[in-house]
């Protein structure tokens, strides 16, 4: 086996699920995510398509790792992939994992057939989640009584309701009975800035197909960001779902899913 590029640090085997059959389509959920935020829209993409959904490191049920990056990250893919015997896929990612797909895309472009990018653009970003990042590491696990509590010592950081179930998601119980993160967070804390950079500028344009999906109210792919994206991503197409923020699968997924199925039937 030809091991991974210079970024990759450890051998990565990566949870998923997988559903259908026909061509292979990955999917990769964003910051804070699991694959399970995809598995409704996976199930429908299925009857298409055999779709994986999978946990990046440092998330869900994935091995956790010190390091997180996008090489790094899009290394994991590929070596994912290679242990799936899977060749090349359509590969689409939200957020986080929009990223990772593009860094993939521009890392191993032969693997992508078509490339889906969910309201994320190849850039960095100023920040956001550090009252989140915050809050989350406030909480003392060992001695959290139940997910109640835990649900109330957010709630007075964390206002959205939305917002506090969806990161719920990732408290568990520990071998011992006590709560844990799924999540690596500290590794996650530690290379946030890693998380919000952008991808490899200096790599060769994807020319690949290519569909950048946003919501409507989210503000992570403007107008002005389309000249510096269609220079990386030749053949980028713009969808706009009307309704959705940045959670483009949780606010619309019909929609989210006709736009996909749609591009990848072209």
């Amino acid at each position: 086996m030809v091991w991974p590029n210079k970024h990759y640090f450890c051998i990565m085997q990566l949870n998923h699920k997988t559903f259908g059959q026909g061509p292979p389509l990955l999917v990769l959920h964003g910051l804070f995510g699991t694959l399970d935020n995809w598995q409704t829209l996976a199930k429908r993409w299925a009857e298409h398509f055999t779709v994986f959904i999978v946990d990046q490191r440092n998330h869900g049920r994935s091995p956790h790792a010190d390091v997180i990056n996008y090489p790094t990250l899009a290394d994991d893919l590929h070596l994912f992939m290679e242990e799936h015997w899977i060749y090349k896929a359509h590969i689409l990612g939200h957020s986080m994992g929009g990223k990772t797909a593009m860094q993939f895309a521009l890392q191993y472009p032969d693997m992508v057939d078509k490339l889906i990018v969910v309201d994320i653009a190849p850039k960095s970003y100023a920040g956001g989640h550090e009252v989140i990042l915050d809050a989350l590491l406030s909480l003392d696990l060992p001695n959290l009584n139940d997910r109640k509590e835990a649900e109330a010592l957010l709630e007075q950081r964390i206002p959205e309701y939305g917002v506090r179930q969806f990161l719920l998601k990732n408290l568990t119980r520990d071998a011992n009975g006590g709560f844990a993160w799924k999540m690596n967070l500290p590794s996650i804390y530690n290379h946030y800035a890693d998380i919000l950079a952008d991808v490899d500028a200096a790599a060769a344009p994807f020319e690949g197909p290519a569909l950048f999906v946003r919501g409507s109210r989210s503000d992570y792919i403007t107008d002005a960001d389309w000249p510096a994206l269609k220079e990386r991503f030749a053949q980028a197409e713009l969808a706009t779902i009307e309704g959705a923020g940045h959670w483009v699968h949780a606010d619309q997924p019909d929609a989210l899913f006709a736009t996909v199925q749609a591009f990848l039937e072209a």
